[in-house]
């Protein structure tokens, strides 16, 4: 869940809720920077190996900022220079996020498989949204961020000097 309380400062940036704590204690928040900090590998669900896609852009400005990209998409074997998985159950190892390039109707799916590999979050792209998916993300312990795009959020908090270029 969102919260804007002051969407109209220029140095605004979203809080988001997490369910990592449940019960009677208080929600964990991490902030945006808080998630991009904390994050190592980033499964790309959907990356496409064609430069003009935003996909491969976006992954590719991530992959240039540190990050271990991991592509997921069956049609390909290799994008930016690392082997592509057929699906996040097959991606070897640990996933920190999982960022969504897929409709919103796979997003059940993924989230899904995003639990089942213990990612800790879920980004799903401008555009992307399936209310219930994120409920049951949360549920998961999965922070979730929607509706929003990785690069565009990342360079935001380097601007403002909250993030430093590289991980």
């Amino acid at each position: 869940m969102f919260f804007y309380p002051d969407i109209d400062k220029p140095d605004f940036i979203p809080i988001l809720e997490s369910s990592r704590t449940r019960g009677l204690e208080a929600p964990t928040i991490r902030s945006l920077e808080e998630i991009f900090k904390e994050t190592r590998t980033i499964a790309v669900v959907g990356l496409s190996p064609k430069p003009h896609r935003d996909s491969y852009r976006v992954a590719a400005y991530l992959q240039a900022q540190g990050y271990r990209i991991i592509p997921v998409n069956p049609a390909v074997r290799e994008v930016l220079g690392e082997p592509a998985y057929p699906s996040l159950s097959e991606v070897p190892g640990p996933v920190d996020m999982v960022d969504v390039f897929r409709r919103s109707e796979f997003v059940p799916g993924i989230v899904d498989e995003a639990v089942s590999c213990r990612a800790r979050v879920l980004w799903t792209q401008y555009g992307i949204v399936h209310d219930q998916a994120a409920a049951v993300a949360r549920t998961h312990g999965l922070d979730v961020v929607m509706d929003r795009c990785t690069q565009v959020e990342h360079a935001a908090l380097v601007r403002q000097g909250k993030l430093g270029e590289g991980v």
